[in-house]
């Protein structure tokens, strides 16, 4: 169980530096051409390196940091220069990069597995409840807005605040991940009415059908994450 630990430190690490600690211009400045976007690239792949060390904490195993800094700048770098931004894309990236975390952790400590389940019972527990409220964050909007990119309306509301949505949909999901964890069911139906009761009046003045479709598909799909989320993570204990 130990070992396995390992394997869920390096895969909240991935989260964390794909996901939290890249900003916005680090994601853009890949793009670019020459040695702008490599020094990006390097950026990028040497902070999933440290986070990876940090998270793990075996300090003298330097083939954890070594692979995924290598891979990841490969990886990226190829994304980059060779495919546009499209759900598929992201996909394969992500797959591409936990496959090779789990390759590496299962080479380094998969001959090390225990059959003891209670020794580590409420670490594997904690560090399977940061990864789902990671997912919930940037992992989940992402994949939302490629989702739902093909319905998205031409016109925007110009009206709306910046990046309201966004946050709009992180604490919806954090909060009914939460629900769910502590089997309180009632609560995801009390936050589903409270956002109907506030998107009403909108939805009302909407003058084309396609705008009261669009949010309803971007919101069950939003608490539809949230809950099977909540529900795997709850079933594995």
């Amino acid at each position: 169980m130990e070992s396995f630990i390992i394997l869920i430190k390096l895969l909240c690490a991935h989260l964390c530096s794909d996901f939290i600690l890249q900003t916005n211009e680090i994601n853009n400045g890949k793009r670019k051409s020459g040695s702008k976007g490599l020094l990006f690239q390097f950026i990028h792949s040497i902070t999933h390196a440290g986070i990876a060390y940090l998270f793990v904490a075996d300090w003298c195993c330097w083939l954890i940091p070594s692979v995924i800094f290598i891979s990841h700048f490969i990886i990226d770098v190829i994304k980059c220069k060779c495919y546009k931004d499209s759900l598929s894309t992201f996909l394969a990236d992500q797959f591409l990069h936990i496959a090779i975390i789990a390759i590496l952790w299962f080479s380094l400590y998969g001959d090390e597995i225990k059959l003891s389940y209670f020794e580590s019972f409420c670490s594997v527990k904690v560090w399977l409840t940061i990864m789902a409220y990671l997912l919930m964050l940037r992992p989940s909007s992402i994949f939302l807005n490629l989702f739902l990119n093909k319905w998205t309306p031409t016109s925007p509301n110009t009206q709306s605040l910046p990046n309201a949505g966004q946050w709009i949909g992180y604490i919806e999901r954090i909060l009914i991940l939460t629900f769910v964890l502590v089997n309180s069911f009632e609560g995801v139906g009390f936050l589903l009415a409270a956002k109907s009761v506030f998107r009403f009046g909108e939805l009302s003045k909407a003058k084309e059908i396609r705008t009261t479709e669009y949010v309803l598909i971007g919101t069950f799909a939003s608490f539809t994450i949230a809950i099977l989320t909540g529900i795997a993570i709850t079933r594995l204990f």
